[in-house]
Formats: structure tokens, sequence, C-alpha cells
């Protein structure tokens, strides 16, 4: 198995922020695992895998709810202080991973790799001009219809990247200028 690519997010944060950034990972170019994050740890940041928050249903109406939840969401009756699933270290598990490394050598394999990415694009982002390329797959290819078509009343926004363009302003008073004649001359 190879790691092919990963590709870090850095977050901007102090030095008391645990969270350092997400990542994803890419394995022989052809499966990607999105949304892994590079944590501040006791013995320095670690790697930990994608996971989602556990839930479980209301007895009363049966909507899900988030184990912390001390209320229902849906009917607002009150849950269960304990009803979470507890660890070997008597704490209550409140979320679950959704992919992660089935042994420990694929796990310092990923460890690896990520760390010395995230110290790359640490580098990386003291350089002027620098662009996160976390968020750019399959994006390339409209991002570089849009900026073609900048010069057509259209523009592209930086929080925009990778979106459709919006049309000016000019184009939206010509529509709105249509709608009011719509319908005119009938009575």
């Amino acid at each position: 198995m190879d790691i092919t690519e990963v590709r870090i997010k850095l977050m901007e944060c102090d030095h008391e922020e645990r969270l350092l950034g997400f990542c994803s990972i890419t394995f022989e170019n052809a499966f990607v695992i999105r949304d892994l994050k590079i944590i501040r740890g006791g013995k320095g940041p670690f790697v930990a895998m994608p996971s989602r928050k556990l839930t479980d249903r209301c007895n009363g109406c049966g909507f899900k709810n988030q184990l912390r939840a001390a209320y229902c969401n849906a009917c607002g009756a009150a849950l269960d202080d304990d009803r979470s699933h507890k660890q070997a270290d008597g704490k209550a598990k409140l979320y679950a991973d959704i992919a992660h490394p089935i042994n420990s050598e694929c796990r310092d394999l990923i460890q690896e790799r990520v760390l010395k990415a995230f110290e790359k694009e640490l580098i990386l982002a003291e350089q002027s001009g620098y662009v996160c390329r976390y968020e750019d797959y399959g994006e390339n290819e409209s991002k570089q219809n849009a900026v073609a078509q900048s010069g057509n009343n259209m523009r592209l926004d930086k929080a925009q990247a990778g979106k459709k363009p919006h049309i000016s302003h000019e184009s939206n008073r010509v529509s709105a200028k249509k709608v009011d004649e719509f319908g005119s001359g009938l009575f």
C-alpha cells in the first residue's frame, strides 16, 4: 500500500490550541480519506482519524440525539445521563472512527507521512503567495473556466474559489427589468 498524496490544511491558532490542522491522504491514486486531524499532544503532534459523534434514540419519539444531550431535540423529553458505552479507562465513548488503520504498521506509516507533510506545509505557509490546496480536489477545471470567463461580467472571489462565479450586478439589473415588463400590456 502506497500513500501517493497528502494534503494539509493549517489552522490559524495560538499556541494553546490543540487542533493544528486537517489533512487528507490518497492511497495509490485511487482512494482518499479526508478530515484526519493533526492535534498537538503532550509528546508532540499526532494524527487522529476522522470520526463522528455517537448518537442514540429517544425512548419517547425515537429521534437520534447526541450522547451528551440532556433532552431530546425533537420532543424535549429528558434523556438518561448514562447512555454511552464506557471505555477501558471508564470514560464515556462519545465518538467513533469512520476510517482507521487495522494495525500499528499502517498507523505508523500514516502518521509519519502526514507529520512530514505538515512540517513542509508550515514552511510553505511562511512564503508569500501561499495557497492551501487541501480542498481543491477535482476543482482545478472549474477554477480555470471561471477565471477564463472573468472578462465577461463575471468575477471569482477569493472566498468562492472552486465555486461557480457570480454574475455582476449589471446583469442582475437587466434581469430585474425584464421581470418588471412581464405581463405588461395585458390589461
